[in-house]
C-alpha cells in the first residue's frame, strides 16, 4: 500500500486528491491547522462513505510555518509521495498580507524539501505551481518555457517555490516536480474565488435569497478547467520514470464576463440586471490574459481535459442551487 502526505488536504484540490488516492488504495495522511471551528467539510464525506476504509485516512495537526513539525511528521511517516498543495491561495488577499503569503506560499516549499533532505526520506514531491507565475504574460499561450513575470505577492511566492523545487531536484537528485496548474474550479471552490462567488450568487438570486453581485474586473481572461481532472494530472506526474515540470490547462481562454453570461443564462437570467462593479475587488496589478498549452502533459502523461467551459459553469451553478435549496 502506497502512502501519501497531502498539505492543504482540506482545500478544493486536497479533498479531490484524497478522493482519488483513496480510490487507488493509498494510505492518505493530511496536515490540517488547529482551529476553534471545524474546517474539514470538504473531506468529511470520506469518513461517511461505506466503500472507503476509514483507517486509510489520517489527519495530523501542523502548520506550514513550523519546520520542526514538518521534519518530525515526514520522518515518522516516510511517505512514498508528498503533494504540497497548502498555501495562502487567494491572489487579491496576497496584496493585503504579502509577508504571510511569502512565508506560507513560498518558503514553506523549502521547509518541506529541506525536511526531506535532512531526514533522508526518499519521497516523490509534487509542488503546486500556478499560472499566476506568468502574470504579465510574455507569450500566448503559456508553456513550460514561457518566462515568468508575476503580478502579485502570491505569484512571486509561487515563482520562489517553483525554482526551489527545480533547485532541489538538480542539487540533490530528488524526484521533485512542478505542476503549473491554470485556474481549475468545482463546487468545492472557496466562496471568495470569482467563479464560486458567481455560481453561488446566481443560485441565491434565482432562489430570491440575494439581489446583487459585486465584482471587480469582468474583462480578465482565464483558462478554466475542472478540478477533479487536474488532481489526476498531479498523480500522473509522480508516476513517471523521471521528474519534470508540466503545464496543466485546457488551452481555452474565457473572460469573467463570459462566465457571468453562462452562469446567469443557465437559470434564464440576464447578468447585467444583477452585477455591479466594486473597485475594492480590483487588483493593484491585474493579470489580463492566461491561457495554457497542455501539449506536454498530453504527450508525456497521457492527460487531457474532458470537461469544457460551459459544462463546468453548469456543474457549479447546479451544485450551488442544490446546496442552497437544502439550507432553505
Amino acid at each position: 500500500m502506497k502512502k501519501a502526505l497531502i498539505t492543504g488536504i482540506t482545500g478544493q484540490d486536497g479533498s479531490y486528491l484524497a478522493d482519488l488516492l483513496l480510490s487507488k488504495g493509498y494510505e492518505v495522511h493530511g496536515i490540517i491547522r488547529r482551529a476553534s471551528t471545524f474546517n474539514t467539510s470538504r473531506i468529511d464525506h470520506l469518513y461517511q462513505d461505506p466503500h472507503v476504509n476509514g483507517v486509510k485516512l489520517f489527519l495530523h495537526y501542523g502548520d506550514l510555518a513550523d519546520s520542526v513539525q514538518l521534519v518530525k511528521l515526514i520522518y515518522s511517516l516516510k511517505p512514498d509521495e508528498i503533494y504540497h498543495l497548502g498555501a495562502q491561495s487567494h491572489v487579491r488577499v496576497s496584496f493585503d498580507i504579502p509577508e504571510y503569503t511569502a512565508d506560507v506560499t513560498g518558503v514553506a516549499s523549502i521547509r518541506i524539501l529541506e525536511a526531506m533532505r535532512e531526514t533522508g526520506v526518499n519521497s516523490r514531491f509534487y509542488q503546486a505551481s500556478s499560472s499566476e507565475m506568468f502574470g504579465k504574460v510574455q507569450a500566448v499561450p503559456q508553456t513550460e518555457t514561457t518566462p515568468f513575470w508575476p503580478r502579485s505577492p502570491y505569484g512571486a511566492a509561487k515563482v520562489f517555490a517553483y525554482w526551489a523545487t527545480v533547485n532541489y531536484r538538480e542539487s540533490y537528485n530528488m524526484f521533485a516536480t512542478n505542476g503549473i496548474l491554470f485556474n481549475h474550479e468545482s463546487p468545492r471552490r472557496g466562496e471568495t474565488f470569482v467563479t464560486r462567488k458567481i455560481s453561488r450568487a446566481v443560485a441565491a438570486i434565482k432562489l430570491g435569497l440575494q439581489k446583487e453581485l459585486f465584482l471587480g474586473n469582468v474583462e480578465a481572461k482565464r483558462d478554466w478547467g475542472y478540478a477533479p481532472e487536474y488532481v489526476e494530472a498531479m498523480w500522473l506526474m509522480l508516476q513517471q520514470d523521471q521528474p519534470d515540470d508540466y503545464v496543466v490547462a485546457t488551452g481555452e481562454t474565457h473572460t469573467v464576463r463570459e462566465f457571468l453570461e453562462q452562469a446567469f443564462g443557465h437559470v434564464d437570467l440576464d447578468w447585467k440586471q444583477f452585477v455591479k462593479h466594486d473597485g475594492r475587488y480590483e487588483r493593484p496589478a491585474e493579470v489580463d490574459l492566461l491561457v495554457g498549452d497542455p501539449s506536454k502533459a498530453k504527450r508525456q502523461l497521457g492527460w487531457e481535459p474532458k470537461v469544457k467551459f460551459a459544462e463546468l459553469v453548469k456543474i457549479m451553478v447546479d451544485a450551488d442551487l442544490e446546496l442552497l435549496k437544502k439550507r432553505a
